[in-house]
């Protein structure tokens, strides 16, 4: 067993983030980072079509050269996608230096952060991890997961989001809160989600914060202060889901 880490989910937007490697799968680090709101520099002497498209469109830039010493310089985050040790190591010395958060693929000793499997559906996102001892075991538990994690639940982290300001309104008892979130999510809202009854899910939820709530301080047509008072039935509050 090796010694544990720490998961955790950065936000990147407008952070630079500098990419070493310029094939297949520096191209899928590039994608992941631009999905994050990174502001991406690449190094590499040859690029994949899909980084020359990505510089043609003014979204990524790219240092047309090897690694070298400094060009980590003002990066938050840095991935060495390369077969090359000596090189992954010398961009692992700079990141330690500078205090460079560092991903090198499939060079676990070179690693300060491990990259999980990823599954996305909306605002939802599910990341598995190993540990960096078996990426590809990761990768089949992440997929046996998105089985179970379908559209539906995008909608309804969707709904939960732009309900938290009103239930703190009229449910002020931390943990009478808590447990009403928890029987919104246990509850068939879900269900009716999947079904694509948004109107009949709304409802489910609007009779439980009703019964959480304390009647002697709100009135019966309090409900109506929620945020989707105003979304005729049946509409979409789904985003589209990013694929895994």
């Amino acid at each position: 067993m090796t010694a544990s880490v720490y998961p955790a989910f950065l936000r990147l937007q407008g952070r630079r983030c500098v990419v070493v490697g310029g094939g297949a799968v520096a191209e899928g680090k590039v994608l992941g980072l631009l999905d994050a709101g990174a502001r991406v520099t690449v190094v590499s002497l040859a690029t994949s079509r899909r980084l020359d498209d990505l510089v043609g469109q003014g979204i990524i830039v790219v240092w047309r050269r090897p690694y070298r010493a400094g060009d980590l310089a003002g990066a938050f985050l840095a991935i060495a996608a390369t077969n090359d040790d000596v090189v992954n190591g010398a961009v692992w010395a700079e990141a330690e230096a500078r205090g460079v958060l560092l991903n090198a693929v499939d060079d676990l000793p070179h690693c300060s952060f491990i990259a999980p499997s990823i599954h996305r559906q909306g605002d939802v996102t599910v990341a598995v991890s190993t540990a960096g001892q078996s990426p590809a075991l990761a990768v089949r538990l992440r997929e046996r997961i998105a089985r179970s994690i379908g559209p539906e639940y995008a909608t309804l982290a969707e709904l939960l989001g732009r309900l938290r300001p009103a239930v703190h309104t009229r449910v002020p008892d931390v943990r009478a809160r808590a447990r009403l979130w928890y029987d919104i999510v246990d509850s068939d809202a879900v269900e009716f989600l999947r079904q694509g009854d948004v109107a009949a899910a709304r409802r489910r939820i609007a009779e439980l914060i009703d019964a959480a709530a304390r009647p002697e301080r709100y009135g019966e047509d309090a409900v109506r202060g929620c945020p989707w008072a105003s979304v005729p039935p049946g509409t979409s509050l789904r985003r589209r889901s990013t694929p895994s």
